[in-house]
């Protein structure tokens, strides 16, 4: 429980991991301000917060793959005069299959969501945060930033520059006031493996999956401690640790194997 009403800015809020902290926000008393795509899916999440938090929610129906996208919501809040207490960067998405293969299109599109959108949104509201001395952002990242992923090599390259991006920023932080944890979860039962093209993968088929929820916890406990990284699972914590020590010819190899189609 927070001792005075805060407002979070939560990127891709309608589904996934993002949803999952907008619920935890709103039982906390947080007001909220919603980012994603669909205006269907956040004016649910918002009633539903209402609902059963009784918290206050504004929307913002945007996509921040798109130019001028991020000065849209920076727009917002400033008609708004609101203050954002906390950032969550967590809107991002994925691609599945050889790069030769791959869409282009979509792979930039994933480039200035992954990265750009986030360290744009970072820039504007870090600033803000510094000036009044307080404040907390969450970049979420992926474990898959901790190594090189073929099969997904510009998905997992966007998030070893979110990883490393927010890393360095958390460290010009010290004694701000304002606080970075990147959270680094593993494959997830969300939506992200069906936009990806990843059902047949080695990743997911066959697998039980952390849920949305018990991720969006571990971050969100990290967050209010003002903890820098946070890895979530214990098989993804011994893996990385492990494979921090292990020759990268071998890695990239491991992960090739794990990722690749069970039926090919």
């Amino acid at each position: 429980m927070i001792d005075k009403a805060c407002t979070v800015l939560i990127t891709g809020a309608s589904s996934g991991i993002g949803l999952e902290l907008a619920k935890l926000f709103a039982r906390d008393h947080y007001q909220l301000v919603l980012v994603a795509r669909s205006r269907e899916a956040l004016e649910k999440l918002a009633t539903d917060l209402k609902t059963n938090f009784g918290a206050s929610a504004m929307i913002v129906v945007v996509d921040l793959s798109l130019h001028q996208a991020v000065e849209e919501v920076a727009s917002f809040i400033d008609q708004k005069h609101i203050a954002i207490d906390v950032l969550v960067n967590n809107a991002g998405f994925g691609d599945f299959g050889y790069f030769k293969d791959t869409d282009w299109a979509k792979e930039e599109q994933m480039m200035r969501l992954n990265m750009i959108a986030l360290t744009h949104l970072t820039k504007i509201f870090v600033r803000k945060m510094v000036a009044r001395g307080q404040g907390k952002i969450l970049n979420v990242a992926s474990a898959a930033g901790f190594l090189p992923g073929p099969l997904m090599a510009v998905y997992y390259a966007t998030k070893a520059y979110v990883l490393h991006f927010s890393e360095a920023v958390a460290n010009e932080l010290k004694g701000t006031g304002v606080s970075m944890t990147i959270l680094c979860p593993g494959p997830t039962a969300s939506g992200f493996q069906q936009m990806a093209g990843l059902e047949e993968s080695g990743m997911v088929r066959g697998k039980k999956l952390p849920t949305s929820a018990s991720v969006a916890k571990s971050g969100y406990r990290a967050l209010q401690k003002g903890r820098t990284i946070v890895i979530t699972g214990l098989k993804n914590k011994c893996m990385i640790e492990l494979l921090r020590i292990t020759p990268r010819f071998f890695v990239r190899n491991y992960v090739r194997r794990y990722q690749e189609d069970r039926n090919s």
